[in-house]
């Protein structure tokens, strides 16, 4: 199905136009086509212009264009193992690993920048997510609060009729 005939399509959406291309060789027109592939006959339109302008090469899939990562394939599997080892081993005070500590991590290790709000996406590639500590007063008294939950609170809430009654 590829235009080379000996490779084959690298997702669906290349082997979906390289089979509109196809059926369009074959006499077909671009509305059955559209119907056919479950697409809009605007769709059709582009990749038959783009595959006129450019070659039926055109209709195969391309890299997408961007920045390449700073951290290669061996450093990024390298990561997880470097936090693992806690953030007290990296000098830092208290267990804690925030996106500026894995920033300066990242910078000692690999001398890689990155700013501290960009690696919540990467963080989440390697397979960590996002803790927010509970926030809790330190005078906080625990017996008194579940007393007041189990003694005062019912007293104010709010009841309605009851069921029977309604």
């Amino acid at each position: 199905m590829s235009i080379d005939g000996d490779k084959e399509p690298v997702n669906w959406r290349e082997g979906r136009r390289l089979r509109a291309w196809e059926l369009a060789q074959q006499g077909w027109k671009p509305c059955r086509i559209a119907e056919a592939l479950g697409v809009s006959a605007g769709a059709i339109s582009q990749w038959f212009k783009r595959a006129r302008q450019e070659g039926p090469r055109a209709l195969c899939h391309r890299k997408p264009p961007g920045r390449p990562p700073r951290l290669d394939a061996s450093q990024q599997v390298a990561v997880p193992e470097l936090l693992g080892l806690g953030a007290e081993t990296w000098g830092f005070r208290g267990e804690r690993w925030t996106r500026a500590r894995v920033a300066v991590v990242l910078r000692e290790v690999f001398g890689v920048e990155y700013h501290p709000a960009h690696l919540s996406r990467l963080l989440k590639g390697w397979g960590f997510s996002l803790q927010k500590p509970a926030r809790k007063a330190r005078q906080r008294d625990e017996a008194a609060i579940q007393q007041w939950r189990t003694t005062r609170w019912p007293a104010l809430e709010k009841r309605g009729p009851p069921k029977a009654a309604r």
